[in-house]
């Protein structure tokens, strides 16, 4: 039974990286097409999305039928039960690159209006470093990879709280940007949201290496 387990282990371990890559491509579309107004980037991402939802149903039934058929203890247990989180926050952030495609697609038929700079420079490449590198500590099990995205999520937090304060000053200023600067800060907040997913990740690496919950400590 060990050899099988370990197999199914396996198996779903090479699934959930799976469909990590195929997230975090749609997550780079979705900002691409966002910040360089290509909406067929946007098309893109939103034509992944049923692939996304298969292939985390697919996960989910499979890690209930290693619970059922092998009752795994100990870190494999955490394994399975990390995995289901994963998976799960995978989808949602698969959700949130939808949304911010959906907003791209609106925006690039649409004139430009300023946004702080470090928007579409510096919080779009921490989101791309937070994901990659929580999806490396998962595969590494890389404990110190896994904090230092925890504490990259103040970076994106700080900016989407930024964005707030200045497109509020630009939509008091100029009352024909209302609609183009609700879809910005909206695409803003689904990065943010993207960033908590990602911090999840890293959270749940710590818990299944050391065995201990890290939610809600301040790094």
């Amino acid at each position: 039974m060990t050899i099988h387990l370990q197999r199914d282990l396996q198996e779903l371990r090479k699934e959930l990286l799976l469909l990590g890559t195929m997230v975090e491509t749609t997550i780079n579309q979705a900002i691409v097409s966002l910040n360089s107004r290509r909406p067929e980037l946007a098309d893109k991402v939103l034509a992944n999305g049923d692939l996304i939802d298969e292939k985390e149903v697919f996960i989910e039934e499979s890690c209930l039928k290693i619970l059922a058929l092998h009752q795994p203890v100990a870190i494999d247990l955490r394994f399975i039960v990390v995995a289901l989180k994963v998976n799960n926050d995978l989808e949602r952030m698969g959700d949130f690159a939808e949304n911010i495609a959906e907003r791209a697609k609106f925006l690039s038929s649409q004139e430009s209006i300023p946004l702080p700079s470090d928007f579409s420079n510096i919080m779009s490449q921490q989101l791309r470093d937070m994901i990659r590198m929580a999806l490396d500590s998962l595969v590494n099990l890389d404990v110190a990879q896994a904090r230092q995205v925890m504490k990259m999520d103040k970076v994106v937090d700080d900016i989407n709280r930024n964005m707030y304060g200045e497109l509020q000053k630009l939509m008091m200023a100029d009352g024909s940007t209302v609609e183009r600067a609700i879809h910005y800060l909206s695409s803003s907040r689904y990065m943010e949201r993207i960033g908590d997913l990602a911090t999840n990740i890293a959270e749940d690496v710590i818990f299944m290496v050391e065995g201990r919950v890290v939610r809600h400590q301040k790094f």
